[in-house]
């Protein structure tokens, strides 16, 4: 789980190179055509007794899932990442487990006052890593509309990880890795028609420092990360899980002070320290429930 912690953690380093000759759409669009490709495997099964067959009324769960999951999530936060900074973007990331967490309790799960103070310094943390940024529209530098688009798209994943948590508990128990396969394929087809609708094929004469970007982008931070994560998950307890999730955005936040020159001034390390404290806070609070970023909803969602 750690690997995919880290794994995680570059996306947002190969999507800012990738962007420096594509467009958002072209970019993300790439992104999930190889995390797809490398799906395909899993999602195809064999004709047969062990075979695992959808259920009609949970096709529109899984195509909303999609929708949410790949497109919609994905278009707004990399449009985020055109107007902020790695730091900054990957920072933002570490909202993700309070934010389930408030996710938890709209559903009618307890949240102890530990947890809700976590998701308040969380709120405040994102806040000031915003405020701590550079002015909207200054070159190359953080904005408000940026590291916003960010929150948002994290608002996304959140609904997009409840719908699949829905799939893979109860009475549906669809396996975990399938799951994820046929919610990334479906929502690879979607981005496919919206983004070539709307910008035309995606360009083929990229240098081969993009190509790289947008490969290691599909196959490395999202098809292997969510192998490794859903093997993980049924290996190790939800408290450490949820520590793992932390790495993404220390991983993401260091390469963009080392490969970017991002700057974080006083008021954005603030800000990221109460992310990343408050995240690992609602992760260990989490001991005894099931072992994923959202399976502390199992049993209110199934009851």
């Amino acid at each position: 789980m750690g690997g995919a912690g880290v794994l995680w953690g570059t996306g947002f380093a190969f999507g800012k190179w990738a962007l420096e000759e594509l467009s958002v759409g072209h970019m993300i669009l790439y992104r999930f055509a190889f995390a797809a490709l490398a799906l395909l495997p899993v999602a195809w099964q064999r004709p047969g007794p062990t075979r695992i067959r959808i259920d009609r009324r949970d096709v529109p769960i899984f195509l909303i899932a999609a929708l949410l999951g790949v497109p919609l999530q994905f278009l707004v936060q990399f449009e985020g990442l055109q107007r902020t900074t790695v730091s900054h973007a990957s920072l933002m990331v570490g909202i993700l487990p309070a934010l389930l967490g408030a996710g938890a309790a709209l559903l009618g799960e307890h949240v102890s006052p530990t947890r809700w103070a976590a998701l308040g310094a969380s709120v405040v943390g994102a806040a000031l890593i915003a405020l701590g940024g550079a002015s909207e529209g200054s070159a190359g530098g953080a904005t408000v509309l940026g590291d916003g688009l960010v929150i948002l798209s994290l608002l996304v994943a959140v609904a997009w990880m409840l719908l699949s948590q829905r799939l893979m508990t109860g009475t549906r128990r669809y396996p975990p890795i399938l799951t994820s396969a046929y919610v990334i394929i479906a929502g690879t087809i979607m981005l496919a028609i919206w983004v070539v609708a709307r910008e035309g094929p995606p360009p083929l004469a990229l240098s081969a420092g993009t190509w790289i970007s947008v490969a290691a982008q599909g196959l490395l931070a999202t098809a292997l990360t969510t192998l490794l994560w859903n093997y993980g998950l049924a290996r190790v307890p939800a408290s450490q899980a949820g520590v793992f999730v932390n790495l993404e955005p220390v991983v993401g936040a260091v390469l963009g002070l080392l490969l970017f020159g991002d700057r974080l001034g006083p008021i954005a390390i603030v800000g990221g320290v109460l992310v990343l404290a408050a995240a690992v806070v609602v992760t260990r609070t989490t001991s005894g429930q099931p072992a994923s970023a959202v399976d502390a909803l199992d049993d209110d969602v199934t009851s």
